[in-house]
């Protein structure tokens, strides 16, 4: 798992051993150093409030990955590999284990440029998925079952990202990263159970005090009718910059090869598919 390069999958003990000893690129040092301030540091005397990514950083649960480029046809292979990889192995790794992966920052500046390269990854993902889509999960996205799919497997994707001034727990001032969370790791904390329900007052008392201001009004329950899930992977600052809908096409069939916004040589062909 930890043979070579940063792009592989990467255990925390490994990352942090190889930025201390200054065998990382810059960037990759930024973004772990960003990362792990951030979940053990407070502001405005809190801590961060997502209390079960604390524990995790702090026990080393996570598995990390870097990817070079956020447009480079080959970069994104192996960023897909490696995802593959992580569902393989995050079971039998640590109790909770999600999965951090860093983008090299490649100039994007506004908020809508972040979005259309979240959007352009998870297009990527999804039209290179070797599994087919799951038939319990809708593929429209305005359905509050519908969530992000790879690999048979139902995901949250969460971002940080630098244009957010207000919101600092979803704030990185490197580039774009994102982390990976199974459906499975949230089992017994739904919103329909108690412990769930105690998280969840827990974490947005914190998120109020952390970010000095009220929790995002998107904020929301998988499942739950008038919640969403895709609006809450990259949270809007400004509202004029956010998608006005879910930019993801989503097919249960193969080949689904489509074009996305950042492709420099359009994937499409005479089978390509989009949503059912």
């Amino acid at each position: 798992m930890n043979e070579s390069g940063f792009s592989d999958l990467l255990d925390q003990e490994t990352l942090a051993a190889r930025v201390d000893s200054d065998e990382a690129p810059d960037w990759v040092a930024a973004h772990w150093t960003s990362f792990r301030d951030g979940l053990l540091g407070d502001r405005n005397g809190s801590p961060f409030p997502c209390f079960f990514g604390v524990e995790s950083v702090e026990k080393g649960w996570p598995l990390y990955s870097t990817v070079e480029s956020l447009t480079d046809k080959d970069a994104l292979l192996t960023f897909r590999d490696t995802l593959l990889e992580y569902l393989a192995t995050y079971e039998d790794h640590a109790p909770n284990a999600s999965f951090v992966v860093f983008f090299r920052p490649d100039g994007a500046e506004t908020e809508s440029d972040y979005h259309e390269r979240l959007w352009h990854v998870l297009q990527f993902l999804h039209v290179h998925d070797p599994e087919p889509w799951p038939d319990d999960i809708p593929t429209d996205p305005d359905d509050p079952r519908w969530e992000f799919c790879f690999g048979g497997e139902p995901m949250f994707p969460t971002c940080r990202a630098p244009f957010y001034d207000d919101r600092k727990s979803r704030y990185c001032p490197v580039g774009l990263e994102v982390t990976f969370q199974p459906r499975s790791l949230f089992d017994g904390i739904t919103h329909d159970t108690d412990a769930g329900q105690r998280a969840r007052d827990v974490i947005q008392g914190r998120l109020s005090e952390y970010d000095g201001v009220c929790p995002h009004a998107d904020l929301g329950d998988w499942g739950v009718e008038g919640d969403r899930e895709w609006v809450q992977y990259m949270l809007s600052e400004d509202d004029s910059q956010f998608p006005d809908e879910c930019p993801l096409a989503i097919s249960r069939d193969h080949p689904k090869a489509v074009s996305t916004p950042l492709d420099p040589e359009p994937d499409a062909g005479p089978n390509a598919s989009t949503a059912d």
